[in-house]
């Protein structure tokens, strides 16, 4: 479940910048969309209830074709460097991970994250 002050410009861009399709709509307006096995739920909150943190992660098999994917859909990724996490290219490895961070509509923090050897 995502906060959103907008339900029509989040529900947009998840369908439109990611690509997920719309599943149903709650009767308190909760949007749903397929991701993968799961559902994610657009909830409308006020103003300011987004996480700055990493509110939501995809796992993805090819990091670099699905990133060039989503800025062809007007995603913009973000560059990090705090103690212990830096991005090259937006791109950091985390651990067994490789990992990069991009806000949706609403602010929320969501990543893609390939398992790498």
């Amino acid at each position: 479940m995502l906060p959103v002050s907008d339900a029509t410009r989040a529900a947009h861009f998840y369908a439109d910048s990611l690509g997920l399709a719309p599943v149903n709509t709650g009767e308190d307006g909760t949007q749903y969309f397929a991701a993968g096995a799961g559902t994610i739920g657009l909830r409308l909150m006020p103003e300011g209830a987004q996480s700055p943190n990493t509110a939501l992660s995809f796992e993805v098999v090819d990091l670099p074709a699905e990133m060039t994917l989503l800025e062809r859909r007007g995603v913009q990724f973000q560059d990090v460097d705090v103690e212990g996490l830096k991005t090259v290219n937006h791109v950091a490895r985390v651990g067994q991970e490789r990992a990069a961070w991009f806000a949706d509509s609403e602010g929320n923090v969501l990543c893609l994250h390939e398992i790498v050897d």
